[in-house]
């Protein structure tokens, strides 16, 4: 093995690891909506990865201009490309045109990572967003910058939705000294639910149905140039040939697909032995259909999944702690006397950076159709608030620029989230009902205020279009603001309260609170009691 190669190998091991099962996807055709929408969802879960509203304005672009391309998940430079002559703003993962685009990584094949592409996911995705108007034409661009230029990525599943469609796109490179890569992406059935989450999704396709079905044309030829498939075409499974089901793609990621699909679809018991990795053969459909119209708040439930009402749930094992928590410090494996214990991966996890769930409505102008509802740190106590796709700035304490990851910023929105769901950790089931209270009070004032701000927005935009994108900025930037300012409230309340390990009232008149000392749970003390044995016990007659 040459120095180079053993190079690049150490390096795609090195970004694996540190990015291990991160991030989760649901995608939702019009067809399963209330309102007819399309709606894709995104956790960005990495540990490194800060917090941020990205805004990349509308340009033009002189004939012959370049653009640098720079790895999402750490700056570096990786190369330049043509620019295009004319791009479209971006909000998050959505653009001006309604067109949005989530992922996930599944790593697959390590010989297929390919150092010298000069394509990244991530550039992918937001070069994606700035040259295409629809979920076809983004695919097509995906592509195309793939073979042009070299992918550099390991295997990604990708979400990609406009105002009528829904798309699920799976790749993977071709590795070092073959430029490019192999993909397939098929349209999700209208009033179906698609999900990913770290692990290849899409087994067979149909071969000729290109209303329903692109994929590359090398992506079976590659598959048996490699050893990888030896079958009849219309049997070929690209998760198979390219990224292999093992227990940890089925317990750490699949496993968070299933429990979302539990939430929505009916028979996803069924599944039950899959998801907990103890029959890989039974593998679950690649989407569901499902059991009502969703709303953009049951989506947002979806992402706020830890396995509550699964043998998985988290709350219900000592790693919970006395006071419930939901989350579980890494590593996501640990052994003990030679035997080797998992913990388990939700949804819900704390090392999101930031997550969306995208609406995409064909009845509005594209400026007003768009919203992406954002939401900093932990899904399960984030507060997903609306930003119009149309908007020309955002809200400052959401910007880039504003804080960093080894940068505390009181003002960013990352930090003060972090703030909150950090401290409620150490008295979750005491805190967590405030945090959701909040939550629940603004989330529902934003989705009731929606409809009057679409119509007032829909109707300036047939008299001035300026004026409606104006009008949906300054509602944007306001709720942004709007929701750290009653974050930064609640964390006061919180700290105040709980600090400590007391829980505080106030009584009017008087300079003492009322102080009580909960302590811990009858289960948890005797925990404590059978672990300390003889140590901690009072002798009888001593006194107490």
């Amino acid at each position: 093995m040459t120095n180079k190669i053993l190079a690049t190998l150490i390096l795609f091991l090195f970004l694996v690891s540190e990015n291990v099962f991160p991030c989760t996807n649901f995608l939702v055709t019009k067809g399963a909506t209330k309102d007819g929408s399309t709606m894709i969802s995104y956790s960005a879960d990495s540990h490194v990865l800060y917090g941020e509203l990205y805004y990349y304005p509308a340009r033009d672009y002189p004939a012959g201009a370049m653009v640098d391309v720079k790895e999402w998940d750490t700056g570096k430079w990786l190369g330049k490309i043509p620019q295009v002559r004319h791009t479209y703003s971006v909000v998050g993962n959505m653009n001006e045109h309604q067109l949005a685009i989530g992922e996930t990584t599944y790593g697959g094949r390590s010989e297929l990572f390919d150092s010298t592409g000069i394509m990244d996911y991530g550039s992918l995705i937001y070069m994606g967003l700035q040259r295409a108007k629809t979920a076809r034409e983004a695919i097509s661009v995906i592509g195309k910058l793939m073979a042009d230029y070299g992918y550099c990525s390991s295997g990604e599943s990708f979400s990609i939705a406009d105002p009528n469609e829904v798309w699920i796109m799976e790749i993977i490179g071709k590795g070092p000294g073959n430029k490019g890569a192999v993909w397939v992406a098929l349209k999700v059935p209208d009033g179906y639910v698609c999900g990913h989450a770290n692990q290849a999704r899409i087994t067979t396709f149909p071969l000729n149905d290109p209303d329903n079905c692109i994929y590359a044309p090398d992506v079976i030829s590659f598959a048996r140039s490699k050893g990888y498939f030896t079958g009849s075409d219309e049997t070929f499974s690209f998760s198979d040939a390219y990224a292999p089901l093992d227990f940890s793609g089925v317990r750490f990621c699949d496993a968070r697909v299933w429990s979302g699909f539990r939430k929505i679809a009916d028979g996803m018991d069924e599944y039950t032995d899959y998801a907990t990795g103890k029959n890989l053969h039974h593998r679950m459909p690649l989407w569901v259909k499902a059991n009502r119209k969703l709303g953009v708040e049951d989506v947002m439930s979806m992402m706020r999944d830890y396995y509550q009402g699964t043998p998985l749930d988290m709350t219900n094992d000592i790693g919970a702690g006395p006071n419930k928590v939901i989350v579980r410090w890494r590593p996501m494996t640990w052994t003990v006397d030679g035997v080797t214990y998992l913990n388990e991966r939700a949804i819900s996890t704390q090392q999101t950076g930031f997550s969306f769930v995208t609406q995409s409505r064909s009845w509005l102008p594209d400026p007003v159709g768009g919203i992406l509802w954002f939401g900093m740190d932990d899904t399960y106590s984030t507060v997903y608030t609306p930003m119009y796709c149309g908007m020309k700035s955002i809200p400052p304490s959401f910007a880039v620029g504003n804080g960093a990851m080894m940068e505390f910023s009181p003002d960013a929105a990352f930090w003060v989230f972090n703030q909150v769901s950090n401290f409620a950790y150490t008295r979750y089931n005491m805190m967590i009902p405030h945090i959701q209270e909040k939550q629940k009070q603004l989330e529902s004032r934003y989705i009731a205020e929606i409809n009057t701000i679409d119509k007032t927005a829909a109707s300036l935009y047939k008299k001035s279009p300026k004026k409606a994108v104006q009008y949906i900025t300054d509602y944007s930037v306001k709720a942004g603001e709007q929701t750290v300012a009653e974050w930064k409230k609640l964390y006061a309340f919180l700290f105040t309260r709980y600090m400590d390990g007391n829980v505080k009232t106030k009584i009017e008149g008087q300079q003492n609170p009322k102080v009580e000392q909960p302590g811990y749970d009858e289960a948890w003390y005797r925990q404590v009691a059978k672990d300390a044995g003889e140590r901690l016990k009072v002798p009888e007659g001593a006194g107490h």
